[in-house]
């Protein structure tokens, strides 16, 4: 029998709770991660939705930061899903002052690319790696990837081009969250990279 993915989810704040229970439900052995002993012992870590900055100054207030960049340049297999894609970003505009990212993906996000809580909206999404049906997507205060690097992989574009989920190695990231509408593809694609690595 294959040995269970031991993957994590980041639970310094957050949507952590619907992340575990995607990848329990997918079989995989999922821990909160809050400390940096806690990462070392997963072979893939999610950043979950939430607020990125509240993220970035608690992960330098538990001593994470470091060891989260260590971990992603090192090759660990890492998803984030709306704030998770902010943080996994090599760059942001419209961050707060000071406020950093981990990391590793070769992308400009733009935070609340899309307004605030209010201009939160759902849509149907045609992801060809997937096939059929369609993502359903919830955008809420989300993010967009407003520039890719030659190896990111656009995996998901809005009718007016907007990237939304993209792929670079083993790092996966998208501005919306499937883990809270139902679906379960992207979290599968993580936990395959998990397996490979």
């Amino acid at each position: 029998m294959a040995t269970r993915a031991r993957v994590g989810v980041l639970a310094l704040q957050g949507d952590v709770r619907e992340h575990v229970r995607v990848l329990g439900r997918l079989g995989a052995d999922v821990v909160p991660v809050r400390r940096p002993e806690e990462l070392r012992d997963v072979h893939g870590l999610v950043l979950p939705g939430g607020e990125s900055s509240v993220i970035d100054k608690l992960a330098r207030a538990f001593g994470m930061r470091q060891p989260l960049r260590e971990a992603i340049a090192a090759g660990m297999p890492v998803y984030g899903t709306c704030a998770g894609l902010i943080l996994l970003a090599d760059r942001i505009t419209d961050g707060i002052q000071g406020q950093q990212t981990f990391g590793g993906l070769d992308v400009t996000v733009r935070r609340n690319a899309f307004g605030t809580q209010v201009d939160s909206f759902e849509a149907e999404l045609e992801v060809p790696l997937f096939g059929d049906p369609p993502v359903h997507a919830a955008f809420i205060r989300a993010p967009l990837v407003i520039e890719a690097g030659e190896t990111v992989e656009p995996l998901a574009v809005l009718p007016d081009g907007g990237i939304v989920a993209v792929r670079q190695g083993v790092l996966l990231g998208t501005a919306f969250h499937p883990e809270i509408t139902g679906e379960h593809r992207f979290h599968e694609l993580f936990l395959d990279s998990v397996r490979a690595a």
